[in-house]
């Protein structure tokens, strides 16, 4: 790397990814080489089964791969057995799904709490303090002691989002994070975005919605399990 180069946080080399099925072996990622640096807000898009989601499991250390390198802030993620992989996940990752993943049994305060929790990083005062403060930064600062049933899909989507940034991670990433929500929720939640994007963090996100392809830093396109340059036609 030459003097100035900016190094970058997320790499994956060879990325190979198969189950097995009946019929023998179905490759889900077929060789996948990428770099993603600090800061960047990179898209991921491609038909449903192209492989966008196996991609992010791959990334979160959610699934483990068949073949490759995934290296995630200087950590090699293909290493990591599933105990490690879902300490440092909690540590150092901020993930957001479209089912949003809240417990329903606990206030949206609690939820925040419970990844600092799992992290090993809780302190009731402190904990406590920061899960409003990122409840304000959503602007739910005033149904904290509601539970998720209690309120919208797009308002539980900006819980999930609180909840991913508890334990200020460097790199979110978020798998179809508005495909349950109307246009006019889904461009609040992808603002929120852009926001932790200025703020220096790293975000790579899966989406169908072609209202946001021109606002990414940058978008990988995936076709049956491999990158391409170009968008595939008939993306859903």
């Amino acid at each position: 790397m030459t003097a100035g180069t900016i190094a970058p946080i997320i790499t994956l080399r060879g990325v190979v990814k198969a189950y097995k099925t009946p019929a023998g072996d179905f490759f889900a990622l077929k060789g996948i080489d990428a770099e993603i640096l600090p800061g960047e807000f990179v898209g991921i898009w491609g038909k449903s089964g192209a492989g966008k989601s196996t991609l992010v499991n791959m990334l979160s250390g959610v699934d483990h791969l068949t073949r490759g390198e995934i290296w995630v802030d200087g950590v090699a993620v293909h290493q990591l057995n599933e105990n490690q992989a879902a300490r440092w996940r909690g540590s150092n990752l901020g993930v957001i799904y479209q089912s949003f993943s809240l417990m329903p049994s606990l206030t949206l305060l609690e939820n925040i709490m419970l990844a600092m929790d799992f992290a090993g990083r809780f302190s009731p005062r402190k904990s406590l303090e920061r899960a409003r403060e990122l409840l304000e930064e959503v602007e739910l600062g005033d149904h904290a002691r509601k539970l998720p049933a209690d309120i919208s899909g797009g308002q539980q989507q900006r819980v999930a989002i609180a909840r991913a940034l508890a334990n200020d991670p460097a790199i979110l990433i978020a798998d179809e994070p508005t495909g349950r929500l109307d246009t006019g929720t889904a461009e609040t939640i992808f603002r929120i975005f852009e926001g932790l994007v200025r703020r220096g963090k790293t975000l790579v996100m899966v989406s169908h919605d072609p209202s946001f392809v021109q606002r990414y830093s940058r978008v990988l396109w995936i076709t049956d399990g491999q990158l391409t340059a170009q968008p595939a036609a008939g993306l859903e």
